[in-house]
């Protein structure tokens, strides 16, 4: 792997959990010193939300804790993202299957669950979108335990 790399994260709608592990993600990059080096985006297996932004209760929770996802906007994910990131990670088993068929007929990078780069224990990320606002919060408590792992995983693969 070269000294870059780039990360996709890949939720249903784009609005709620992968724009906030793309926030999240970001601020972590950036506090290692290392937003040269890695590029960040994120997107939906669905084209419900193309172009809105993120959910104003992902946008709040994120808020309280200094990080500002406001200026992005839903995409879909397409089959060139397998060859455009060296990591693309997909916060719930719906999802990651929806990915992998992409990924089957079309190789690239293989899709895995984000988090697997944490130690929680748990396999997905919840969708908050239905949910109160601890939802929100639970959400960005697991985005950056994980974060912190894919962190680690890509500065050792960088080194």
């Amino acid at each position: 792997m070269s000294k870059r790399a780039s990360v996709l994260f890949v939720c249903l709608g784009n609005i709620c959990r992968s724009p906030t592990a793309e926030g999240v993600f970001r601020k972590l990059v950036e506090d290692a010193g290392l937003q040269e080096q890695v590029y960040i985006d994120s997107c939906g297996t669905s084209n419900w939300h193309i172009g809105k932004g993120p959910d104003p209760r992902s946008q709040e929770a994120a808020s309280n804790r200094g990080i500002d996802i406001g200026g992005l906007k839903a995409r879909q994910f397409s089959e060139k993202d397998l060859d455009t990131f060296d990591y693309v990670v997909v916060m719930d088993r719906q999802n990651l299957a929806d990915v992998k068929d992409i990924w089957r007929q079309n190789g690239g990078t293989e899709p895995t669950l984000f988090l697997e780069y944490g130690s929680t224990g748990l396999a997905e990320v919840p969708d908050p979108y239905f949910g109160g606002d601890e939802g929100f919060e639970h959400v960005l408590d697991l985005i950056e335990e994980a974060g912190q792992g894919l962190l680690r995983n890509i500065q050792e693969r960088m080194a």
